[in-house]
């Protein structure tokens, strides 16, 4: 089935510039049309533009402590992408905080664009908040295995999760600053 889509669209479907894609039209190499507000269209065949498939499995436990859970965690998601007939691809654990925003291998889930689904236990395996916003602007499919129905669990566990953070955050910084004090003592003491 074929369709039209911008010379841009095209550009970076393509690893293209646009000034580079708008060379390759003007020499022909590409059909196209140009609308009379300017616009190029061109026609191309939509299986031939699609991705291939590319399926990560991603398992996240927000402290060390966990690593066990995390383990079968990853299990139990390729399990169930193996039940429903999808190859792993990539399996991805990560032990971080899910309102950490610095989780580098999710980041690099997402900037290097392979993955065309990603696999998650709950939607809070992924992030605590912000889940729309990844899932709007992933570019391809998220598969959340037990979506929470009830919207008093959810708020309950965003709350606990917010006061867990902070308190962590304020006990972290009493840390760092009795080591600052300390550390200034023994240079006055030397």
């Amino acid at each position: 089935m074929n369709k039209k889509i911008k010379l841009s669209e095209w550009a970076r479907l393509h690893d293209y510039t646009y000034r580079g894609a708008y060379n390759v039209y003007r020499r022909g190499d590409i059909v196209g049309e140009q609308t009379p507000s300017g616009t190029i269209l061109i026609e191309v065949d939509e299986t031939q533009n699609k991705k291939p498939e590319y399926n990560v499995v991603y398992s996240r436990v927000s402290s060390s402590e966990n690593k066990s859970n995390l383990e079968s965690q990853a299990e139990r998601v390729s399990q169930f992408c193996n039940a429903k007939g999808w190859v792993v691809h990539e399996v991805v654990k990560e032990c971080a905080s899910g309102l950490n925003d610095q989780r580098p291998k999710l980041q690099k889930i997402l900037k290097d664009g392979k993955a065309t689904k990603i696999v998650v236990e709950h939607k809070d395996r992924l992030t605590r908040f912000g889940f729309e916003y990844i899932k709007t602007l992933f570019d391809g499919e998220i598969i959340v295995i037990n979506e929470v129905t009830e919207d008093e669990h959810d708020l309950m566990q965003d709350f606990v999760s917010l006061v867990t953070s902070f308190c962590a955050r304020i006990y972290g910084k009493r840390r760092s600053k009795r080591n600052t004090e300390k550390l200034i003592e023994k240079i006055t003491n030397d």
